[in-house]
């Protein structure tokens, strides 16, 4: 999976394209049950799906709320009141009818009863609006008119819930404990109908598990590694243990997208088929324990486009999405909205959350005579921590480093403006990079300038450094810059004449591939950025997609059948770019590395690791290398040695059945015993000639 903190601007990410294109490109689901997903969907709980849409006396008032909480006021201030609800629930909807029920005098009872157009608008007022504090003398209490029915039939006395048997899935982090440390990785091949699980032992990877049809399109690994997920026409199953066992299904028919929250406590699914004519909700939000639905949301026009909508904080404990000039943000547990309502931001464009801290960070489109503006964002104080204005403001892309340390803003400004009309005229573009200092006190910014396009751009997972891929064929360049502790940004290293329109940094720094995919031919550079000092240049024709396992150890190249319909396969290097072993797939799909939990370790003792790396752990590691190798020689010549005694065994088969027939074959041929004329034919005395060539040499002198 490639790093968040990797930016393509021409060229999208090729793992993301890959599977967007297949999404696009696929048949009508078939909705038989898949290999894998068992269906244990009894014919109760069918008939009861069906008699769901059956007419209901309630159907009627679904769209009717009670709000009670409301000033009991007389006939001289009930247009007041009227004036202030309807205010605030014409926001959700149209709304067909408002009734204030009144007592023998005229006086409001301190309730009314509002019928919205649709039963999805009165959910939303309800959500919204339920404790919400008109005065400080009058909070509202709001429910659905059918939550009469729901109340009324609870029953006198209570019965405590039945505990649920417990599933014993066995030690869901078990990779983590491999000797060696060799990552897993998944493979879609043969058009996608087979899945694998490798193991990255050396000299040849173990295959931990294959099976056919386990998913309908991709598969997808949470963010720390813990469940596998697989598509299914009737909805997502996850997958743990050393045997992938299924873990949970989450039934939502069709799903197309999913996306995991970072700590893996929540899972959204995107569908764009309802469920129900009363639910047309397509985005759910699962709580992955329990495989409880949370929440439901409409979509967007275009979902897919712009997934994953929903952008959680890193702790779990906050989610948000852009709404029409504005940003919501929802905390969980209770999944409501963060202070009961969204902020209202005017021309807000986009918006991302930092990867350490709940620090939002968004930013707001030039308009007339007011600047663009980059905002920070503190949560859930919602406390301005600093804030940029940007002018000639084309266009804004954020960019986060992963260790949250520092956070770039690229701007896209006119270079030109000219007055025609009364009209600013633009014509041109260069690039700002806006680096803010997270760390330091008060958000220090810096600036560059960079005039040409700019292709791809990457920061160092860890550590201070950042990529710019910039320029136009066939004069690209590779610019790193660095930034020092409290100080500015400087120039470290250009490379020119690069044929690269990708960056993918390793995920502990210092070694990264400049790849120029697709259109550039596969062509790869292996760079060490210490010195600066380029370990390999090779190629791989054609390759779509470049993958670094958790560890930084080994880098995948691919070719995959949803992009390219022929050579698909995968190779595998070394990070210092030395081919390892190349895997030809018939319609080899997609290879994703099974992520890696964070290090336990702090960054002092991850520093005092690597200040006794060459005296206290290398001779160590040497002399497993060397263990290993040895091992691994050996392990070799057995398997050739397997395959020989394999051979021998078959081949005594054959010829023991080929004996047994020999009777049958006579009958066949007349009595003629054919065995003997092609005994005879390969029975041919060979006779060696050898010739003795007198060969001339002339000496040439000067």
């Amino acid at each position: 999976m490639a790093n968040e903190n990797e930016i393509n601007y021409s060229d999208s990410h090729k793992s993301k394209d890959s599977i967007m294109n297949h999404l696009n490109n696929i048949e009508e689901p078939n909705f038989d049950d898949p290999p894998g997903y068992v269906d244990d969907i009894s014919d109760e709980e069918l008939l009861a799906d069906v008699l769901k849409d059956k007419p209901k006396e309630t159907d009627g008032v679904k769209s009717v709320i009670i709000v009670d909480g409301i000033p009991k006021v007389g006939p001289e201030r009930v247009d007041k009141l009227k004036n202030v609800l309807q205010k605030i629930y014409v926001s959700f909807g149209k709304i067909n009818m408002v009734h204030y029920p009144v007592d023998e005098n005229n006086v409001t009872k301190g309730y009314a009863f509002f019928e919205f157009a649709s039963p999805e608008q009165a959910a939303e007022a309800i959500r919204v609006t339920n404790g919400h504090k008109l005065d400080k003398h009058h909070i509202f209490k709001v429910n659905s008119f059918t939550d009469f029915d729901k109340y009324e039939s609870i029953p006198d006395e209570w019965e405590p819930p039945k505990p649920q048997p417990y599933v014993d899935h066995g030690n869901l982090k078990y990779w983590l404990l491999e000797q060696d440390a060799c990552d897993q990785y998944s493979v879609m091949f043969d058009g996608g109908a087979k899945t694998a699980i490798y193991l990255n032992a050396q000299p040849e990877p173990s295959l931990l598990q294959e099976r056919e049809a386990w998913t309908e399109t991709y598969v997808e690994w949470s963010p720390l590694g813990t469940y596998l997920a697989t598509f299914h026409p009737r909805g997502v199953a996850l997958w743990v243990g050393e045997e992938f066992e299924q873990f949970r299904k989450f039934l939502h028919t069709n799903v197309q997208c999913i996306s995991f929250s970072p700590r893996e406590q929540y899972l959204v699914t995107f569908s764009s088929i309802p469920e129900s004519r009363e639910d047309n909700h397509c985005i759910y939000i699962w709580e992955i324990r329990t495989g409880i639905k949370k929440r439901s949301f409409l979509a967007d026009s275009q979902p897919i486009a712009t997934w994953p909508i929903f952008k959680w904080s890193h702790d779990d404990k906050y989610f948000a999405k852009l709404t029409k000039d504005g940003l919501s943000i929802y905390e969980t547990p209770s999944f409501g909205l963060l202070g009961k309502k969204s902020l209202k931001i005017p021309g807000i464009k986009n918006f991302s959350w930092s990867p350490t801290q709940n620090i939002i960070t968004y930013w707001v489109a030039e308009e007339k005579d007011v600047p663009a503006r980059v905002t920070l964002l503190e949560i859930p104080s919602r406390t301005e921590l600093r804030s940029k204005n940007l002018f000639s403001v084309a266009d804004c892309v954020m960019h986060w480093q992963k260790s949250g340390c520092y956070y770039c803003v690229k701007v896209d400004r006119y270079a030109k403006a000219k007055k025609e009309k009364n009209e600013l005229k633009y014509s041109g573009l260069h690039y700002n990079f806006e680096i803010f200092h997270m760390k330091e006190k008060n958000i220090p910014v810096d600036s560059i300038e960079i005039k040409e396009n700019i292709i791809a751009f990457a920061w160092e997972p860890v550590g201070n450094k950042f990529a710019v891929v910039h320029g136009d064929a066939p004069h690209i360049s590779v610019s790193f810059y660095g930034i020092k502790p409290g100080g500015t940004v400087s120039l470290l290293k250009k490379f020119e004449r690069k044929q690269c329109n990708r960056l993918f940094w390793s995920p502990n720094g210092q070694f990264i591939v400049l790849a120029g995919l697709r259109s550039m031919s596969g062509k790869l550079e292996f760079v060490d950025t210490s010195d600066f000092t380029i370990m390999t240049t090779t190629e791989h024709f054609m390759a779509t997609d470049i993958e670094w396992d958790p560890t930084g150890r080994y880098v995948v190249s691919g070719i995959s059948w949803w992009m390219h319909k022929v050579d698909n396969g995968f190779w595998l290097y070394s990070f210092q770019g030395k081919l390892l072993r190349k895997h030809d797939l018939e319609k080899f799909c997609q290879l994703l590395w099974r992520p890696r939990p964070p290090t336990l370790l702090s960054e002092e003792q991850l520093k005092e690791v690597q200040k006794n790396l060459k005296k206290k752990y290398s001779h160590q590691f040497d002399i497993k290398d060397r263990m290993s190798q040895s091992k691994a020689s050996k392990e070799i010549v057995e398997k050739r040695r397997k395959l020989m005694d394999d051979f021998k065994n078959l081949r005594s088969k054959r010829l023991e059945e080929f004996n047994a027939k020999k009777k049958c074959r006579l009958e066949l041929r007349n009595g003629i015993d054919t065995d003997e004329l092609d005994a005879e034919s390969e029975n041919l005395e060979e006779e060696v000639i050898e010739f003795l060539i007198k060969e001339d040499v002339t000496v040439l002198e000067d």
